[in-house]
């Protein structure tokens, strides 16, 4: 099983629960499973993590090109599946608009076109003002789950070694 990451992963790891200066091993996990060819993201998450010109900036220039992946002929090729199911349903024009312009579209034919399981923080949700990445996944026959989800699944483990 392979995993894509959506933004917020990165995001909400690096505000919350693990944080750059005092979870290290969260970071090094991410570096090592994509070193293994299970995890990854795309360049349209790596543009979002860019624009907030943080630490989280830093440490997204540091990985190897492997890790956020370029958007190819094989993932347009799934352009117009994603935008086909957005578009057939009850969804308001601009939230369909906004979407097909933002990353998780792209993450979404990533997924589609390699076969990843979507790992994102967004919860389905019956609003026709916003699409919601899992509500996508699912109208696709995408796995999709949370990055708590990924980690137990995968057995991470970010234990503190002897003082």
């Amino acid at each position: 099983m392979t995993y894509l990451l959506d933004a917020n992963v990165f995001i909400q790891a690096k505000n919350l629960h693990y944080g750059l200066d005092f979870c290290p091993a969260f970071w090094q996990w991410l570096t090592d499973r994509n070193a293994a060819n299970l995890v990854f993201s795309i360049d349209k998450v790596a543009d979002e993590i860019a624009a907030g010109a943080d630490e989280l900036t830093d440490w997204m220039r540091q990985q190897n090109d492997s890790l956020f992946r370029n958007t190819d002929a094989n993932v347009a090729a799934q352009f117009t599946k994603v935008a086909t199911w957005v578009t057939g349903q009850n969804y308001e024009p601009a939230a369909i608009n906004t979407f097909l312009q933002v990353a998780d579209f792209y993450l979404v034919a990533h997924a589609l076109a390699e076969n990843h399981v979507v790992v994102t923080h967004e919860v389905p949700a019956n609003s026709t003002k916003r699409i919601k990445i899992p509500n996508v996944c699912a109208g696709l026959n995408l796995r999709f789950m949370t990055p708590y989800e990924m980690l137990r699944r995968e057995q991470a483990r970010f234990v503190l070694g002897k003082p």
